[in-house]
């Protein structure tokens, strides 16, 4: 990204207007490039990730795609499909956050779409191998000066400009016991760029324990999606992202890992995902 991570961070929003056009060519090699940049390097993540860039046509024998009347005059569409692995929806989150980032930086619109889209119109426009999941639909394109009013009843009811206090999100040593600025330390900006992340109805279910020089980073359970994967750890892998760009953006040192017997005693409600370790 040309632009530093807070300025794309607090720049990208869901966009649910678009103007009824496809990318233009050069738009469509840069999304293009991005996404084989992307697949190229699946670390510190790694999953059996595809990215496919669909276009909607305008006649009536061309492809339609449908999303509910939540998403308007969207003309291209990213698709992700996955291997149906542990960790895939971390590494969907993460990676297509980078995606959507680095579009935002080029002026681009998108919107992340888990249910709101007619999964048997766009599934059919892909090619899965058996057993891969389809978690994701992202529109691509360029907004519209005025969003619907569809756009704006969603940004209210989902409270899209509000976020936790961080006191309800990361803990010193224990749940319960809320990370002061000063015991974040260096790490400060990059937990408040994780604060930032977006994530489904905006419920951030992402949690995270500062304990012996690594952050260990959780998911607050809530009820399965009906399509079988959970999305509170695909929203934990978006905000992994921010928190990793950031740490890369001020220069620290240390990696993800899945360490064992983290917390034995945790809250029923919370389940550990992965840690950051500290060098």
């Amino acid at each position: 990204m040309k632009a530093d991570i807070e300025s794309t961070v607090r720049k990208r929003k869901s966009i649910r207007a678009y103007e009824p056009r496809p990318l233009t060519e050069e738009d469509k090699v840069k999304v293009q490039s991005l996404i084989t940049e992307i697949l190229s390097d699946l670390s510190p993540f790694p999953a059996g990730m595809k990215i496919h860039l669909l276009e909607e046509g305008g006649s009536a024998d061309t492809l339609k795609l449908g999303t509910y009347g939540v998403i308007r005059g969207a003309r291209s569409f990213l698709c992700v499909t996955a291997e149906n692995t542990d960790t895939a929806m971390e590494a969907v989150g993460y990676h297509f956050e980078r995606l959507v980032l680095a579009a935002t930086d080029l002026g681009l619109g998108t919107c992340w779409l888990a249910g709101t889209f007619n999964r048997e119109q766009f599934s059919g426009a892909l090619e899965m191998s058996e057993g891969e999941i389809f978690p994701i639909v992202c529109p691509i394109g360029y907004p519209l000066d005025k969003q619907t009013f569809i756009g704006s009843i969603f940004r209210k009811v989902g409270k899209s400009d509000q976020r936790k206090d961080r006191t309800e999100l990361f803990f010193e040593t224990k749940f319960g016991s809320p990370l002061t600025p000063e015991q974040a330390g260096s790490y400060d900006f990059p937990l408040e760029m994780l604060r930032l992340a977006p994530s489904a109805a905006n419920r951030q279910p992402w949690r995270v324990v500062h304990q012996n020089g690594a952050f260990h980073f959780f998911r607050e359970a809530n009820p399965k999606s009906k399509y079988g994967y959970d999305l509170q750890r695909l929203d934990v892998g978006i905000g992994a992202c921010h928190f990793h760009l950031a740490v890369k953006e001020k220069g620290l040192s240390g990696r993800f890992e899945r360490l064992p017997d983290v917390f034995a005693a945790q809250p029923d409600n919370m389940k550990y995902l992965f840690s950051w370790v500290t060098d």
